[in-house]
C-alpha cells in the first residue's frame, strides 16, 4: 500500500495514513496535521537587535525632553521599556500559538480596530494633539494609539478574506470592488483623525496582499489610479500634506520655518560622518530635531553612531524581510503566506518611510521606525506581527534552495501530497 507524504525534493520521508497507490490526500487535511517544528530563531534574533536599538537610542534622544517637560530624563525610556515588556508577552504568546487559529477570529479583530479608530473621534475618549486625533484614554488608563493596533488587524483580516476567496478576487464584483469597500472604508476613519501617512501604509500593505494573492494586474492597476486620485484630491482640495510636500521640495527656502525640520534632520545624519560623535553625544536633540525620540530617532542614529551605524539598522532591516519573505515561501496554507506578506510589507514599508523621510528620498510621513522609535502602542504591535511571523515559520515546510515549496504568484502555497510508492505497495 502506498504512503501519502508531504514531502520537496531530497527530502526524508514521512509516515503518513494509508492510502490506495496513487491517491492523494486532500491539501487541507496535510495541513490540519502538520505539528510545529522550530521557530526561526534568525528572524527572532533581528527582532531582538532592533528592539535593544531602539531602547537604547529613545533613551539617548530623549533625555533632554524628559528633562524638560517632566523633570525625569528617563521618563520616555521608562515608558518605552514598559511598552517593550508588554511587546514582549505577546510576541512570545503569538509565536507559541498556532496561527491558523486566529483565521476564524479575524472579522472580530477587524471590527475591534474600526471601533477603536472611530473611538478616536469621540470627544472626552480621543486625545487631540497637534490638529490630530489619534489617542483615546479613558480614566487614568495610559494612552492608546488604535491605528497602530489596526494595521495588525487589518493584516489578519485581509489575509483570511483573500484565502477564502480563492480565484473568485481576479472577478470584477467578486474581488476588485469588496476590497476596495474594505480599504477605502478605513481609509476614510483614518483621514478623519486625519492621519495620512497610516492610511497611506495600510492601504499600500492590503494592495501587496493583493497584488501576492493573485489579482488581476489590470485591477492593481486600477487601485493604483484610485488610490493615486483619491491622495490628490484630498492634498489639492484639503490642503492636507501639502504643507509636507512643500517642505521636502523646497526646505532651502524656508530654513527657520516650514523646512527646519527637514535641514535639521539632514544635519544630524550628517554630522555623525563614519563612526558618528558618540552614543548619547548627540547635539542635535537639543531641541533642534523635532521629535528627536519618535519620527527622528534615525537621524540621531546616524549622528551618534555614524554611517555604519545607519547601515547596520537598513542590514537589519533587510534581512528581517529576507527571512520573513522564505517564512511565507514556506507557510504551509494560502492565510500564513499572506499573513506573513501582510506583516513583512507592513515592518519594511514603514522604515522606508520613515528612512526616506529622513534622508529626504520622500516627503515626511510621521511614520515611526519599527521597533527603534518611541511609541508603546507602535511597539506592542509591532512585536505581535512578529511574534505572528514566528508563528508561521514553525509550522513551513520544506527547504526552498532544495526546491521542496515554490508557488507563484497567486498559487496555494499548501505543498501537495505526494504517493512515495504509486507504483507498488509496501
Amino acid at each position: 500500500m502506498a504512503r501519502a507524504e508531504v514531502l520537496g525534493p531530497g527530502a526524508p520521508a514521512t509516515r503518513r495514513e494509508p492510502a490506495v497507490a496513487g491517491r492523494i490526500v486532500s491539501d487541507e487535511a496535510a495541513v490540519g496535521r502538520r505539528a510545529a517544528g522550530s521557530p526561526d530563531w534568525a528572524l527572532i534574533a533581528t527582532v531582538l537587535a532592533l528592539t535593544l536599538i531602539g531602547l537604547v537610542f529613545v533613551l539617548s534622544s530623549s533625555f533632554v525632553m524628559g528633562q524638560e517637560l517632566y523633570g525625569d530624563p528617563h521618563h520616555f525610556a521608562i515608558r518605552q521599556l514598559q511598552g517593550a515588556g508588554l511587546g514582549a508577552l505577546a510576541f512570545l504568546l503569538l509565536a507559541r500559538l498556532d496561527y491558523r487559529r486566529l483565521r476564524a477570529l479575524s472579522p472580530l479583530f477587524m471590527i475591534v480596530a474600526v471601533v477603536g479608530l472611530m473611538a478616536v473621534l469621540v470627544p472626552g475618549i480621543g486625545i487631540e494633539q497637534n490638529g490630530a486625533r489619534r489617542w483615546i484614554q479613558i480614566g487614568g488608563t495610559p494612552a492608546v494609539q488604535p491605528s497602530e493596533f489596526a494595521k495588525l488587524a487589518v493584516v489578519i483580516y485581509v489575509a483570511a478574506w483573500l484565502a477564502s476567496r480563492g480565484d473568485a478576487i481576479r472577478h470584477l464584483t467578486l474581488g476588485l470592488v469588496p476590497f476596495s469597500l474594505i480599504v477605502g472604508f478605513l481609509g476614510f476613519l483614518l483621514m478623519a483623525e486625519p492621519d495620512l501617512g497610516t492610511g497611506i501604509a495600510i492601504t499600500a500593505i492590503a494592495g501587496i496582499m493583493f497584488f501576492v494573492a493573485g489579482a488581476a494586474l489590470r485591477h492593481i492597476a486600477a487601485l493604483t489610479v484610485m488610490g493615486g486620485g483619491v491622495l490628490f484630491g484630498i492634498v489639492a482640495i484639503a490642503g492636507y500634506g501639502l504643507d509636507r510636500f512643500t517642505q521636502f521640495v523646497a526646505a532651502e527656502s524656508d530654513p527657520e520655518a516650514g523646512g527646519f525640520q527637514v535641514l535639521q534632520l539632514l544635519i544630524a545624519l550628517g554630522s555623525g560622518g563614519l563612526t558618528g560623535v558618540g552614543l548619547g553625544e548627540s547635539r542635535q536633540k537639543f531641541f533642534y530635531v523635532p521629535s528627536a525620540h519618535t519620527d527622528g530617532v534615525f537621524a540621531i542614529i546616524g549622528e551618534e553612531i555614524g554611517f555604519i551605524g545607519t547601515i547596520l539598522v537598513l542590514l537589519l532591516f533587510a534581512f528581517l524581510a529576507y527571512r520573513g519573505i522564505r517564512i511565507a515561501q514556506r507557510a504551509p496554507d494560502k492565510f500564513g503566506t499572506l499573513l506573513a506578506i501582510g506583516i513583512v510589507t507592513w515592518i519594511t514599508l514603514q522604515a522606508f518611510f520613515n528612512m526616506g523621510g529622513i534622508t529626504r528620498t520622500i516627503p515626511l510621513t510621521g511614520i515611526p521606525l519599527p521597533f527603534i522609535s518611541f511609541g508603546s502602542s507602535a511597539l506592542v504591535a509591532t512585536l505581535a506581527g512578529a511574534g505572528l511571523l514566528v508563528s508561521v515559520s514553525r509550522f513551513g515546510v520544506g527547504r526552498i534552495d532544495d526546491g521542496g515549496v515554490v508557488a507563484r504568484r497567486g498559487q496555494d502555497f499548501t505543498p501537495r501530497s505526494v504517493p512515495r510508492d504509486a507504483g507498488g505497495g509496501s
